[in-house]
């Protein structure tokens, strides 16, 4: 699950300027997704409920506060924090490998 701060949209990539890490981020779950990895993702302004519901994120940011965002939870744990990581790092999280050359983006 990813629990982003808040941004305009559930992606952050619908603004005039999209920041180019939201972007690889989008990709990036994407390729997970089309590898049958369940990834839901939340926003801070659109679904707070979901970060007030899940103790393993109410907790984190009640200890480092939004700092913390964006935050990665795998199988019930904070797996990354306060960045958006590469594709090769959330492959590695959920067990998957890079095809050769990939570079870790198509």
């Amino acid at each position: 699950m990813v629990f982003d701060p808040p941004m305009c949209c559930p992606s952050g990539v619908c603004d005039a300027e999209v920041d180019p890490t939201l972007a690889r981020f989008a990709a990036d779950l994407a390729w997970l997704r089309a590898r049958g990895v369940d990834v839901q993702r939340y926003n801070l302004s659109q679904e707070a409920h979901a970060f007030v519901t899940n103790p393993v994120v109410r907790r984190t940011l009640q200890e480092q506060g939004t700092a913390s965002l964006p935050l990665l939870v795998w199988r019930g744990d904070v797996v990354s924090s306060g960045a958006y990581p590469e594709r090769s790092t959330l492959a590695t999280l959920v067990g998957l490998t890079l095809a050769a050359g990939m570079g870790g983006h198509p």
